[in-house]
């Protein structure tokens, strides 16, 4: 009896284990290898965005990594090494703000929402980027919207399908928001776009919906709330 004890008692340990260990890969799975560093200049300052491409490069990244909207510069890229970025940002813009989004909280995969389709062999990515309003009820209900998207707004995901988009993450930071839409290589957001709600009303219900949750970042234009970056190799 006591050997049986002592064998159930290792069995049950060694299937906590195993719990823990599946726990970890699917949460692993979950997280995209992708990150965003912003680098934030004070209004009115001149950036020269050659010395982020400079240290992009040392990082093995290529200069299509590399973009900026006014006095915003962003690096995107995968399995970016975000601390050592970090450091020679703040060496080459002492007066900088950085910010760091990682583990998006939103992803739409193609290969995972559109029945397994093939994804381009490259693709281009258009950043964007907003905030979210000051109210923290709304915030949570955004991300309450998103968490819940695939489940209870299957034609958002559809439509993202039938335009060929290749990946859509969010990241936050604070209230601010970066959206980075990858499609093929070559192809036009506004050209596809444009298809996410051909036939599909619900996207127009949904993007609709999603405007009493954002606004522009300081420096947007009036009624901007989506500001674009464009890419340093373009």
């Amino acid at each position: 009896m006591r050997y049986l004890i002592k064998y159930i008692r290792k069995g049950l340990v060694l299937m906590i284990v195993l719990l823990v260990l599946l726990g970890k890969v699917k949460a692993y799975a979950l997280t995209s290898p992708f990150s965003v560093v912003e680098v934030i200049l004070a209004k009115g300052k001149i950036i020269n965005s050659a010395a982020i491409t400079r240290i992009a490069k040392s990082e093995g990244l290529p200069a299509s990594s590399v973009y900026q909207w006014n006095n915003h510069l962003v690096v995107y890229s995968k399995n970016l090494n975000v601390t050592t970025l970090q450091k020679a940002v703040k060496l080459a813009y002492p007066t900088c703000t950085v910010k760091v989004y990682t583990k998006p909280f939103y992803d739409f995969d193609r290969k995972q929402q559109c029945g397994n389709m093939l994804l381009a062999d490259e693709w281009d990515n258009i950043i964007l980027t907003a905030n979210l309003v000051n109210d923290s009820k709304l915030q949570q209900e955004y991300l309450n919207y998103h968490a819940t998207q695939f489940k209870k707004w299957p034609e958002v995901a559809k439509g993202f399908c039938n335009a060929n988009f290749q990946q859509l993450l969010v990241f936050r930071n604070g209230r601010q928001l970066m959206l980075v839409i990858s499609i093929p290589k070559g192809e036009s957001l506004d050209k596809l776009n444009p298809k996410t709600s051909e036939n599909n009303p619900r996207v127009n219900e949904w993007n609709k919906l999603m405007k009493k949750y954002q606004e522009g970042i300081p420096g947007s234009k009036p009624g901007e709330v989506w500001a674009f970056f464009k890419n340093k190799n373009q």
